[in-house]
């Protein structure tokens, strides 16, 4: 989500991203194979799914916000295993730094795994204020796959320019890709007085009822659009979607 540059015809005010330029270089480490899956893979039980949500900027409540509701859901869904991580120094939590959420991604493991970041962002990757760092598409493919390799995988960014973390080389059939906006577009909410970017609430209202990543990518990006005509937004956000082979009908867990 990028900081607010723009005035809409409503009092709401959107800021577009401008982070510092010190982008995080990839790990040197060695890339893990990719083993693919035997067969599609619809049901994952849901004490195999492990989750990381990360908030990372504190500039606006929304993305820890996201991120506390996030972890509740899951929760309720049966998800035992949830690793979270904020800017908010002030909070005791783990800290969504540059480091922290790569050793993270790097361990998510479990059966399944579903990885949520919520944050400002900009076509080269989304921003981390706690060290004023981007962290790109290339380091995140490289720590999903030392950690997840082959198991179904399902990743959300929500920021400006997200469509930026579908590309060739992250598009793996086991993999379930989402994100906020085109690589080319801003998306919304992201202000001081917003409870949740727009994104991230029209995701989140899909829980309760969705079954599958398929209905939920749908249903959030059609009350992104409903949202973004009732605001008057002029440059929609055009959130994107992946579906690899192996997971094109893959449910949530517990359902």
């Amino acid at each position: 989500m990028s900081m607010r540059a723009a005035a809409l015809a409503v009092v709401l005010l959107v800021v577009a991203c401008t982070p510092p330029s010190n982008d995080l270089p990839p790990s040197a480490a060695p890339m893990a194979s990719r083993p693919a899956l035997a067969g599609p893979v619809a049901r994952v039980p849901a004490s195999g799914w492990h989750a990381m949500l990360v908030g990372g900027d504190d500039s606006s409540p929304a993305f820890d916000n996201a991120v506390d509701t996030l972890r509740e859901r899951l929760g309720s869904l049966g998800v035992k295993t949830i690793r979270a991580f904020t800017a908010d120094r002030a909070s005791g939590a783990s800290l969504a730094t540059s480091t922290n959420v790569r050793e993270g991604l790097r361990t998510v493991g479990g059966d399944a795994c579903f990885v949520y970041i919520t944050s400002h962002g900009e076509p080269r990757g989304f921003f981390l204020r706690a060290d004023q760092r981007i962290f790109g598409p290339a380091v995140l493919d490289r720590a999903l796959t030392e950690s997840c390799g082959g198991v179904p995988t399902v990743l959300v960014v929500s920021a400006c320019h997200s469509g930026a973390f579908i590309n060739d080389a992250t598009r793996q059939p086991n993999r379930i890709i989402l994100t906020a906006a085109a690589i080319d577009r801003t998306s919304f909410g992201c202000g001081a007085d917003d409870d949740y970017t727009y994104y991230d609430q029209c995701f989140l209202q899909q829980l309760d009822t969705a079954r599958t990543w398929r209905e939920v990518s749908s249903r959030t990006t059609s009350c992104v659009e409903r949202l973004e005509r009732q605001l008057g937004v002029r440059q929609e956000s055009r959130p994107q979607a992946f579906f690899g082979a192996a997971v094109a009908n893959l449910r949530l867990p517990g359902r």
